[in-house]
């Protein structure tokens, strides 16, 4: 490794200028990759949910759809707005109550179910279905163009207009993103550097790795926006620390030799070995979300991941040949460190690690339990703020027509419609069922099949299935409403074995049954990988136990927080947190213990060798923990996407929480198990021990 860091240190202007041409293959490929916007579409295919939406496309060509309120509008005017929608590219069929009844008809003269159906005071409903999958473009593209369309006394609700609002709030905020964690994280780096001009060569090595890793996701085909949105802080995140090592390895080998690319080529050589061991345990908390059923965590695992492994190479190519074209100009803007000695903080700690010990035991039990009565919310819509378009409508949808949700039914087509109007008559006695909507509602049950207008019939009939629709009054992902979809799931089960109820509130129903198991599966996949990664790395049974423990009890503070604060957390926050704040900070964790063994193995006692590692390791994991709370802060309080804010507030939080955990807990572990750590290590003779 040291001839390759001496090769790359020689010819540090190729480095640069092909690290820099693949740039542009990079952004084309980051330009070429979609972003998914709707995070239903990462459950799995297997789900009875799932399945009949991809069977309500291929049988009737179409999947999402959107419920439009107009107020205050002659009808003759809806019906021209309605011919207009109609016509507008991936609008499969508009219906309202002219498909029904002849619009001269006067409203009071309709039947009840019709009229409740369709008109309330001074507004009228009517509902849009698109020919594509809810969150497909062309389902967006048509709902943009609706609403650019209509005038403001027209309202579009539906999962489709969700989407879209939290498509334009992450293409308005995304960049921002990356502003305020470059701003911040160079605050933190100025301070803890002693040159004014390197945190900006640290930016740009971490930024070319950043391109880089979007530029590859274009082999994935898609990502999601959440991981889109997370990819630029996390990987400054969780890789400027790589960039302090290789600097700090070059000034310290600078005095042993006179020749610079020398002095490069070793630096390089320690660098990799210290960071690939570090970056082994980030890793594999990335790769832990890979086993999530739920597949946005398989999304944002591998390109997680992905971008560490980048962030490592850039650190060894890119960086290093930053450094030397500049390093007289580094030379000439040093200044003071900031900090210069940290040995009565950290002598104060190692004094009182009793006390320290007391503190963890007092605060374990709230931590705990804390960490399991958190309120999670699952509600995809609710992280959008209230003035955006899809929740003002849904408010106008809820308070005019008291119905909040819709449900689609897919049953039979043969089922006898008898059974068909028994079951819709039982459903409709469901708690928070307004009415269904289906042909026999809308025409009545006297109308032969002959006599069925065909714009109905395509709309809701089929070669084997038939469509009927719920409105509700609950909203997606409440209890209530999860309740009802079980109540309705078996009375049509009882009408027909193949009957399907799906729909946005289904799916979230089933979102939720599902990340509930991931969120246990993920936290033990992570700590089992990283168990082994820290048993392997020391070669000790205890260690691994002590690490993952100190940066368990963190998380657990960190959780809990959520539970003493009465906050819900968006579910993919819940899911997502343990595993990234254990893999990107048990680093902090093992730069410590590194220290340590390597002073009680070489026959310092206990005391010495812990105040020694605190002593030595406190400055770097004090720059870690703040650069990884500094990327995050920033864009938790700026953003209004609540499950972008989410993670980042978890993260934030969590990066000084694991911080203090180590400088306060760890040392004080050390002290209290040293003869156990000893015991179980390889490496100590007894007279060691």
């Amino acid at each position: 490794m040291i001839s390759v860091g001496k090769w790359i240190a020689r010819h540090r202007f190729l480095i640069l200028l092909v690290g820099f041409a693949l740039l542009v293959p990079a952004a084309l490929g980051m330009i070429a990759t979609r972003v998914n916007y709707d995070l239903l579409s990462y459950l799995p295919d297997s789900l009875e949910t799932v399945r009949g939406q991809n069977i309500m496309v291929d049988e009737f060509g179409s999947g999402g759809f959107s419920m439009a309120i107009i107020e205050g509008m002659e009808l003759k005017d809806v019906k021209k707005l309605e011919d207009q929608i109609s016509e507008v590219p991936h609008v499969k069929d508009v219906l309202w109550y002219d498909d029904v009844a002849d619009i001269s008809m006067p409203v009071d003269m309709l039947p009840g179910k019709i009229r409740k159906t369709f008109f309330r005071d001074d507004a009228t409903m009517m509902l849009i279905l698109f020919d594509d999958t809810t969150s497909s473009d062309a389902s967006m593209d048509a709902l943009v163009k609706i609403r650019h369309m209509v005038n403001k006394q027209c309202f579009l609700s539906g999962m489709t207009g969700a989407v879209n609002d939290i498509k334009d709030i992450a293409l308005e905020e995304l960049p921002v993103y990356v502003v305020i964690a470059s701003i911040l994280s160079f605050v933190i780096l100025e301070m803890a550097t002693t040159s004014y001009v390197v945190p900006i060569f640290f930016l740009i090595s971490i930024g070319v790795s950043i391109l880089y890793n979007l530029g590859t996701n274009i082999f994935l085909g898609e990502i999601s926006y959440i991981t889109k949105a997370l990819t630029a802080v996390l990987q400054l995140a969780v890789t400027i620390d790589y960039s302090i090592f290789l600097l700090n390895s070059y000034e310290e080998n600078k005095p042993h030799f006179e020749d610079r690319n020398e002095a490069m080529g070793h630096a390089i050589a320690a660098t990799f070995r210290s960071i690939v061991g570090s970056s082994v345990t980030t890793v594999a908390g990335f790769a832990a979300l890979c086993f999530m059923t739920f597949a946005l965590g398989r999304d944002l695992g591998i390109v997680m991941a992905k971008g560490v492994l980048i962030g490592v190479v850039t650190c060894v190519t890119i960086l290093p040949a930053l450094i030397l074209i500049f390093d007289k100009v580094i030379d000439k803007t040093q200044h003071p460190p900031l900090v210069k000695s940290v040995d009565r903080p950290s002598s104060f700690i190692i004094r009182h690690y009793k006390a320290w010990i007391v503190i963890f035991l007092l605060l374990l039990g709230p931590a705990l339990y804390g960490n399991s009565h958190y309120k999670i919310y699952y509600d995809i819509t609710k992280g959008l703020p209230d003035d955006m378009p899809s929740n003002v409508a849904n408010k106008k949808l809820s308070d005019t027509f008291e119905m909040s949700t819709m449900h689609v039914l897919m049953m039979d087509r043969n089922l006898e419609d008898k059974e068909k109007r028994k079951m819709l008559k039982e459903i409709e006695q469901v708690d928070g069922v307004k009415r269904t909507i289906a042909i026999s509602s809308l025409l009545g049950p006297l109308v032969p099949d002959s006599m069925i207008p065909d714009g109905i019939r395509s709309m809701l009939r089929s070669d084997q299935y038939e469509l009927a629709f719920v409105s509700s009054r609950y909203h997606d992902a409440t209890p209530e409403v999860n309740r009802q979809i079980g109540q309705i799931d078996e009375i049509i089960k009882k009408y027909d074995k193949t009957a399907m109820c799906i729909g946005e509130a289904p799916l979230m129903k089933d979102l939720q049954d599902v990340t509930d198991i991931d969120l246990k599966m993920v936290n033990i996949v992570s700590m089992g990988a990283i168990f082994v990664i820290i048993l392997m790395v020391f070669k000790s049974i205890s260690l691994p136990v002590l690490l993952v423990a100190v940066i368990e009890f963190a998380i657990a503070v960190n959780m809990s927080f959520a539970c003493y604060m009465n906050t819900e957390l968006a579910f993919v926050a819940s899911i997502v947190i343990g595993t990234i704040q254990l893999g990107a900070t048990v680093d902090y964790a093992i730069l410590m213990t590194s220290r340590y063994i390597t002073e009680r193995q070489s026959g310092k006692s206990k005391k010495e060798s812990v105040a020694i590692a605190h002593k030595t390791s406190m400055l770097a994991v004090i720059t870690s923990g703040l650069s990884f709370f500094s990327a995050t802060f920033g864009v938790a309080a700026y953003t209004r996407a609540d499950m972008i804010g989410s993670i980042c507030t978890l993260l934030a939080r969590g990066a000084i929480i694991s911080m203090l955990s180590v400088l306060f807990i760890l040392p004080a572990m050390f002290m209290i198990f040293d003869r156990v750590i000893c015991m179980t290590t390889l490496g100590f003779s007894r007279k060691k021990i």
